[in-house]
């Protein structure tokens, strides 16, 4: 089993995506974020850390699924490593 790195990239269009590290830019994203205008205004710079956050917190719902039924799939995913 090959273990994957995530990244998050902040595209030109201000939208965030999830991304696999080892995949091709071209890819699809797992996640994708945007913000309104209005949200973008109120956070400013903070807008990646908050991406971020929600991002992990996503990942640890997924986590917490996962172990309530276990599968091979959910077991591959929860043994990834995370790179931010």
């Amino acid at each position: 089993m090959s273990s994957s790195f995530y990244e998050i990239q902040e595209l030109s269009s201000g939208e965030f995506v999830l991304k696999r590290g080892d995949e091709e830019s071209s890819g699809e994203p797992l996640v994708t974020i945007r913000f309104s205008a209005e949200s973008i205004a109120f956070l400013g710079a903070a807008r990646f850390e908050v991406a971020k956050a929600m991002i992990e917190a996503g990942m640890e719902a997924a986590g917490d699924l996962a172990e309530q039924a276990p599968d091979d799939l959910a077991a591959e995913f929860l043994e990834r490593p995370v790179l931010h």
